[in-house]
């Protein structure tokens, strides 16, 4: 075999190596190209749909009634027997086009039965905050909120202090605006209650508040829940206070 040939077959044989070493790095996805970014909300939309279109079939490919948009609201612009029925005070509600869009995402929703709910969570949320029970708040709590619910106990009790707090009465809870975003909802009521908050120091002594003086005090909290899990509670997901 002449010495010209034999150069030919090692600098294919290199090519070839070359080329397969770059088709196995350039196939491989480094997490900053472009494309959808994974959203679990949207992997479940996906997953759903398909175990309903896989039924549908099963049922002799009875078509899917409900139609989804891009951002995962249903359409309620076609007839559906099997829609959940809207009560016509919805919209007469503050929020009532996202408090329509949710019970149609999740028939069971109830706006009255939320708000029962609702006062039970901000009763246990306000107590809990108070005793520095962080193991009672994190389940009722998004991370971020729990994150600055816990920091500021963990700085109380660094300081040595203790805080009393005492609910008199939740006055009232009222839905002051809702959204559907995607399969998530989120409903923001506004709480005002009646309280007496006093902070005392290692040794006893007051450092804030009047044990003899009940406040009012108006607190604004969204709760947020993905209406495709079968998880039925609520989390706080934001604190505010009125501007």
């Amino acid at each position: 075999m002449g010495t010209g040939l034999l150069d030919i077959i090692i600098l294919g044989a290199i090519a070839a190596f070359l080329v397969l070493r770059l088709r196995s790095v350039l196939g491989k996805r480094t997490g900053h190209q472009g494309g959808r970014e994974y959203d679990p909300f949207h992997q479940e939309q996906l997953r759903r749909q398909r175990e309903e279109q896989a039924r549908a079939g099963q049922d002799g490919g009875e078509e899917d009634k409900v139609v989804h948009l891009p951002d995962g609201r249903p359409d309620t612009s076609r007839s559906d027997s099997s829609a959940p029925d809207v009560p016509a005070d919805f919209a007469e509600r503050p929020g009532g086009a996202g408090l329509t869009q949710i019970k149609l995402a999740d028939r069971d929703f109830d706006p009255d039965q939320f708000l029962e709910g609702g006062r039970a969570a901000f009763e246990m949320v306000v107590g809990a905050f108070a005793q520095g029970d962080v193991q009672t708040l994190r389940p009722l709590l998004a991370d971020d909120v729990y994150g600055d619910f816990a920091g500021a106990v963990e700085q109380r009790q660094q300081a040595g202090e203790r805080l009393e707090t005492t609910l008199v009465g939740v006055k009232s809870a009222d839905i002051i605006d809702a959204d559907l975003r995607g399969t998530t909802a989120f409903v923001t009521v506004k709480f005002v209650s009646e309280q007496v908050n006093v902070t005392y120091d290692d040794e006893g002594r007051v450092v804030d508040g009047d044990p003899s003086e009940v406040e009012t005090i108006t607190d604004i909290w969204t709760f947020a829940r993905n209406t495709r899990s079968r998880d039925p509670n609520w989390n706080l997901v934001a604190t505010a206070a009125p501007n």
